[in-house]
């Protein structure tokens, strides 16, 4: 058992379970509701898994049932699984005692896929950094758009700036309106500064530091940051496109709006939808074009080592590469004249094949507990949950018991998953002294 718990990849899925089941603890209390009574076992579970995989689905009217002790510990669990457990047990440890030793470096490895050792401390210096920073910037705009123009006082327009940004910049989906930032579609002040925190987010720290250390020189940039930043401005940009494209004229969207504000509620619509999960344009109200557009978004999601769930904007890109080398005929497989290991393009494949074989489980699942549900929407609540997105269809709140354990469970394997995968497969390479003759079966 010491052997298990001593391997960092084993740890992290345990961390997690270890805080779900606290904050669930937590959330049964009775002054965590509005009605002064114990939330309901399956509710409170389904809530605190949502929030420490930051994906923001809800079962219940989120500021209608949560008194405000209970919403400030969905926050505080949101922040806790954004950055990751052991990344934050890090940064106390470090702040503590100064010095990290070689076992909690390598725990925090595990979590933020960040094998230079001797970086470590730095890295952890400059999370702390950015987060307090985007987090901060984000609440002043909120809380003074609120309190100047919307005549909210001044502590409640700070109360709803701080849990919006939070939510947003972690990638998180809860919102204190029962219907989400709908009201705010076409307030740039509000939606803008929200969108932007979460596509930050969304990039990855190894990303978004690299990137902002060589900002002047893009080409001396790692593959894997070329991939995220360069990919994730594609989905956006394609993505914003096409969503505006469909919705133009849905008068249940965006049909109705002005120009501008059009091409603001799409915009801050398509960057929530890839990772953020807080809701800008009505969801039920979408047309179903748009459906399989906001489900492959959120199915490749945002960076490594990042606040935001799916199967990764470096996944995604590393898969095309795969597949326009073999189209050309090439046999190596270059990003930036560079040429990619074989092993990371079979992590890729692996991690890219199992959670394509996870949703399509879960999709067959959630329509057979339900007998209700149409296809797009079991795969658009489906691919949320695993995702870890927080978008919902209007399936999640009718869900029977099943369904929502079904969700819960498919939550937690996302938040946990992919990375634990990738870990796992990462520091368990063998080397055989041998190798079996080669045979090319036929493909395709």
């Amino acid at each position: 058992m010491r052997r298990f718990l001593r391997h960092p990849v084993r740890l992290v899925p345990l961390a997690f379970l270890l805080a779900i089941g606290i904050g669930t603890g937590l959330l049964m209390l009775p002054s965590m509701t509005v009605r002064h009574e114990a939330a309901p076992t399956l509710t409170a579970l389904f809530t605190a898994t949502s929030a420490i995989s930051v994906t923001g689905l809800a079962v219940v009217d989120t500021p209608g049932f949560w008194s405000t002790p209970g919403l400030i510990v969905i926050t505080v669990l949101t922040q806790i699984g954004g950055l990751g457990i052991l990344t934050g047990a890090a940064l106390v440890i470090l702040t503590v005692s100064r010095r990290l030793g070689l076992h909690n470096r390598m725990l925090v490895q595990a979590e933020t896929l960040e094998y230079g050792i001797g970086n470590l401390r730095r890295l952890l210096l400059h999370i702390g950094g950015t987060v307090l920073v985007c987090e901060t910037v984000m609440t002043a705009i909120v809380t003074a758009r609120l309190w100047l123009g919307y005549d909210y006082p001044l502590g409640r327009a700070l109360w709803s700036g701080g849990f919006h940004a939070i939510q947003a910049f972690n990638n998180s989906g809860f919102s204190l309106y029962p219907h989400g930032l709908l009201s705010f579609s076409r307030d740039p002040w509000v939606s803008l500064p929200l969108a932007l925190g979460s596509i930050i987010g969304g990039l990855g720290f190894p990303a978004l530091f690299e990137a902002a250390r060589e900002w002047r020189r893009p080409t001396r940039w790692a593959v894997a940051t070329k991939l995220t930043i360069w990919g994730s401005a594609a989905l956006v940009g394609l993505g914003f496109l096409t969503f505006l494209l469909i919705e133009w004229g849905n008068a249940r969207t965006i049909g109705q709006y002005a120009v501008t504000d059009k091409l603001l509620a799409a915009f801050t619509q398509i960057a929530l939808s890839r990772t953020g999960g807080i809701e800008v344009v009505s969801t039920t109200g979408l047309r179903e074009e748009s459906y399989p557009l906001l489900t492959g978004l959120m199915f490749i999601g945002g960076g490594s080592a990042s606040t935001a769930g799916g199967i990764k904007v470096t996944t995604f890109f590393l898969l095309a590469f795969v597949i326009w080398a073999e189209i050309r005929g090439e046999p190596d497989v270059t990003v930036g004249h560079r040429r990619v290991a074989t092993a990371s393009q079979r992590q890729a494949v692996t991690v890219s094949l199992l959670s394509v074989a996870i949703v399509a489980v879960g999709t067959s699942l959630l329509i057979a507990v339900t007998n209700k549900v149409p296809f797009h929407s079991a795969l658009f609540e489906i691919t949320s949950a695993f995702s870890t997105t927080g978008l919902s269809a209007g399936v999640t709140s009718a869900l029977p018991d099943s369904g929502l354990l079904l969700l819960t469970v498919l939550m937690y394997i996302g938040r946990v998953g992919p990375l634990t995968l990738g870990s796992a497969i990462a520091l368990n390479t063998r080397h055989r002294l041998y190798r079996y003759p080669e045979e090319q079966p036929i493909v395709g």
